[in-house]
């Protein structure tokens, strides 16, 4: 357990020891920031033009405001989780540290596991940092805080999905272009599978629409918990962990 926390706490660490780190923040408070003024900007017009209209004075919040936020910041994460992964292995190959690795006392599963870790800590910031915001719901309004959690509880678990799946193919190469790159696609690939069920019912569009990455969350932003979306990810995570130490093996070997 303590290398896993010694390995998990280095790369943390390193995030923010070179700009990508502050860059992703940046980045994910901008467009976090820049959502949440727009949604709630429209969502206090259409109550505006509601009252006018001698309809209800109040909106949900949850449904207007917090669920498009959760969905945003979900799309959000299939771009900008990719640079969270792409360096994890690829940046120790490209400087000749994963011989180092691969013939230290430190088991596989520690060092894929501190990895993963990190990378998962990393997003949880990420994503809860700009999440601040929402004080202000909850200042001026009473939204349910129950949903918002399975909503932030959804990002978490998808988000350790495809980070599972990014470290394993930073484990296939040594250019971290190239890493984030093919950690995109397969993350794409896997989202837009959820569309074969909008022109197929038969049994293999179910199939491609069930292992689709978004249609599990659809849940988690209405503020349900469904265990075959929970069962989904966490299925998701272990395969691409398993992935990853069936590679590190290898390179073990070799090294």
């Amino acid at each position: 357990m303590r290398a896993i926390w010694t390995i998990c706490y280095k790369e943390l660490k390193s995030y923010f020891t070179s700009p990508v780190g502050w860059l992703l923040l940046s980045i994910w408070a901008f467009l976090s920031g820049y959502f949440f003024w727009t949604i709630v900007q429209f969502t206090a017009r259409a109550g505006a033009r509601a009252m006018m209209m001698g309809g209800p004075s109040q909106v949900n919040v949850n449904e207007y405001v917090i669920r498009p936020l959760l969905q945003n910041t979900c799309v959000m994460g299939l771009f900008l989780i990719p640079l969270i992964t792409m360096r994890l292995f690829a940046e120790e190959k490209r400087q000749g540290t994963m011989e180092l690795l691969l013939t230290s006392p430190i088991s596989d599963f520690a060092l894929l596991f501190g990895k993963w870790l990190s990378a998962v800590l990393m997003y949880t910031l990420m994503v809860v940092f700009p999440f601040l915001s929402f004080a202000f719901l909850f200042a001026y309004s009473n939204p349910d805080w129950r949903p918002l959690a399975v909503g932030l509880l959804g990002l978490v678990l998808q988000a350790g999905a495809i980070l599972s799946i990014g470290l394993f193919i930073s484990t296939t190469t040594k250019n971290q272009i190239v890493a984030g790159a093919l950690t995109f696609g397969v993350s794409l690939l896997l989202w837009v599978f959820e569309w074969t069920s909008g022109f197929s019912t038969e049994a293999w569009a179910k199939v491609m629409s069930y292992l689709s990455l978004i249609s599990h969350y659809e849940s988690f932003s209405k503020g349900v918990i469904d265990s075959k979306d929970v069962i989904y990810y966490v299925t998701l995570t272990f395969f691409g962990l398993f992935l990853t130490g069936r590679s590190l093996e290898s390179l073990r070997w070799r090294a």
